[in-house]
C-alpha cells in the first residue's frame, strides 16, 4: 500500500491525482452521510483513497457508492480489541512479526507513550505497527475528521507510521463537550503542527481561533447533501387537513426535542389537526414519551424509532414543517449544522430551528423558515401556529430553502471545493484563493422578503 506524491502529473479537470489517508471514527458510519458523501466524491474524482478507523461501529445497509468505488477494500481498523487482554495479545503479535523491521517507529511509539504518560495504553503502538503492516508510507493529504483524530494522525505522523500534510476537519463536539475534559489547551500541539484546518461553520472558525488557531491555516468548508437524491415539490395542505411536523435526530439533550414536543402540546390545545412525527432513537427515548404523555399529546406525537435514510427522506418528502430545536447541552454539548435541516431544505420544507451554532448560517429567518432563541417554547409554539395558519407560505419558504441549498451546500460543488483545498495544501503549500466564504456570499436577490407574521 505504498504510496507516492502525485502532485506533478495532471489528473481530471486538470487538477492532479493525490492520495488521501482519511481518519475517522467508523466507516461507513450511519449518523455521519457527510463523511461517506466526502470521501465517495474525492474517489470519484480520481483519487486515491484510504481509510483508516479509530473506532468500531455497526456497518450495515452500506451505500451502493462505497461499494461501487471499492472502499470497505481500503478501509482498516487502527483500533485493537475492546477486551484489553485480547489487544494486549494482538499488540504482542504486531510486535513479533513487524516490530524488528521498524525498529525506528517502535522505539518513537514507546518514546511517545513514557513522555505523555501513557505507557499502559496500546492504542499508538497498535496502530503504528498496523501501518507498518499495511506498507503504508507516504499520502498527499492525511485528512482527519474531527479533533481527536487530528491529533491520533498528528501522533502517528510524529512517530514516522504516517507522512503527509494533515488537515483536520472540526464539527462540534470536538470543540465543545471534549475540551471540558480534555482542557482547553487540548489542541495547542495539533495548532502548531497540523497544516490545515477546516470548522464547518463560520461559529466553530471564531472558536478555532479563540483557542490558539492561527485565522491563516483556516478555511471553513461546509457539510453538504447530495442534491439530485432530493427532488424538491411545493408544499401544499393535504385534503385531510393535517399538517405533518417533524424532526430527525437522536434523542439526546442538544436535540432539544423535549421543547418540540412542549410546543406541540401547547398549539394541540386550540389545533387538533397536526401530527409530529420524531425520526431517531436514543437515552431520552423514555423520557419522551412518559412527557407525551404527562402532557395528554400521545395522540398527536409519535416517536417513531430509527428508520433507514431511504424512509428518512420519504418522511420528509411526506411532511409539511421539520422541526429541529437544537440546545447547548448543559456539558455544552453543540450542534455542527445538522445535515437534516439541508435535506429538508432541499425536499422543499419550510424549518423551524433555534440560533444555534452555525444553523442561522444556513437558514435565514423568516425566509426559509424561522428562527427562535433556545428552550424558547413560546416562541416555537408560536411559529409553528403561524405556518399552520398560513400554508399559502410554504411554497415561498420551501423555493427559497432548496435555492440556498444548491448555491451553498450541495455536495458536488463543496467537494469540487475539497479537491482545491487537498491539492493547495499538498501540492502547493498553500490554499488557492476564494472569493467569498460561502456563509458570507451575497442574498439571492429573487428570496422573499421575511415572513414575520
Amino acid at each position: 500500500m505504498t504510496t507516492t506524491s502525485n502532485c506533478g502529473h495532471s489528473g481530471k479537470a486538470g487538477k492532479p491525482p493525490i492520495s488521501i489517508a482519511y481518519i475517522v471514527g467508523a466507516f461507513p458510519q450511519v449518523t455521519e452521510t457527510f463523511i461517506v458523501n466526502e470521501i465517495v466524491g474525492m474517489a470519484a474524482r480520481g483519487h486515491l483513497v484510504d481509510i483508516y478507523t479509530t473506532s468500531g461501529g455497526i456497518k450495515y445497509n452500506i451505500p451502493p457508492a462505497v461499494n461501487q468505488y471499492g472502499l470497505m477494500q481500503r478501509t482498516h481498523r487502527l483500533h485493537g480489541s475492546s477486551n484489553f487482554l485480547l489487544r494486549v495479545v494482538k499488540t504482542l503479535g504486531l510486535m513479533l512479526a513487524y516490530g524488528w523491521r521498524a525498529p525506528r517507529v517502535v522505539l518513537r511509539v514507546l518514546d511517545a507513550m513514557r513522555r505523555s504518560g501513557a505507557a499502559g495504553s496500546l492504542r499508538l503502538l497498535y496502530a503504528a505497527l498496523t501501518l507498518h503492516r499495511l506498507g503504508t508510507k507516504h499520502y498527499d493529504v492525511i485528512h482527519a475528521h474531527f479533533g481527536p483524530n487530528g491529533l491520533f494522525g498528528m501522533q502517528l505522523r510524529n512517530v514516522g507510521a504516517l507522512s503527509g500534510r494533515l488537515v483536520t476537519t472540526f464539527h462540534g463536539y470536538d470543540i465543545t463537550t471534549h475540551l471540558r475534559s480534555a482542557g482547553t489547551h487540548v489542541y495547542v500541539s495539533l495548532f502548531q503542527a497540523g497544516d490545515f484546518f477546516l470548522p464547518i461553520s463560520e461559529h466553530w472558525r471564531r472558536r478555532l481561533i479563540e483557542f490558539g488557531c492561527v485565522s491563516n491555516k483556516i478555511a471553513v468548508h461546509r457539510m453538504g447533501v447530495d442534491c439530485r437524491r432530493f427532488s424538491f415539490s411545493t408544499r401544499k395542505l393535504n385534503r385531510d387537513g393535517i399538517v405533518r411536523f417533524v424532526s430527525v435526530a437522536r434523542l439526546v439533550e442538544k436535540k432539544g426535542i423535549e421543547y418540540g414536543i412542549r410546543a406541540i402540546a401547547e398549539i394541540a390545545n386550540t389545533r387538533n389537526n397536526i401530527i409530529y412525527n420524531v425520526i431517531g432513537d436514543g437515552p431520552l427515548r423514555d423520557y419522551l414519551e412518559q412527557l407525551s404523555t404527562d402532557l395528554g399529546i400521545t395522540s398527536f406525537v409519535h416517536l417513531l424509532g430509527w428508520k433507514g435514510h431511504e424512509e428518512v427522506v420519504q418522511t420528509l418528502k411526506d411532511s409539511h414543517i421539520l422541526l429541529a430545536p437544537s440546545v447547548t447541552s448543559k456539558g455544552g454539548d453543540q450542534e455542527g449544522i445538522p445535515v437534516v435541516l439541508m435535506e429538508a431544505m432541499a425536499v422543499g420544507l419550510p424549518v423551524v430551528s433555534t440560533q444555534h451554532s452555525g444553523i442561522p448560517e444556513l437558514i435565514q429567518d423568516g425566509v426559509s423558515g424561522f428562527l427562535l432563541p433556545e428552550r424558547d417554547v413560546d416562541g416555537l409554539a408560536d411559529r409553528l401556529a403561524y405556518l399552520i395558519d398560513h400554508p399559502e407560505t410554504w411554497a415561498a419558504m420551501g423555493r427559497a430553502g432548496r435555492r440556498r441549498i444548491e448555491a451553498e451546500y450541495d455536495v458536488d460543488k463543496l467537494n469540487d471545493e475539497l479537491v482545491d483545498l487537498h491539492w493547495g495544501v499538498a501540492c502547493q503549500g498553500i490554499l488557492p484563493p476564494r472569493e467569498s466564504s460561502p456563509g458570507e456570499s451575497a442574498r439571492d436577490p429573487s428570496e422573499a422578503a421575511p415572513f414575520r407574521g
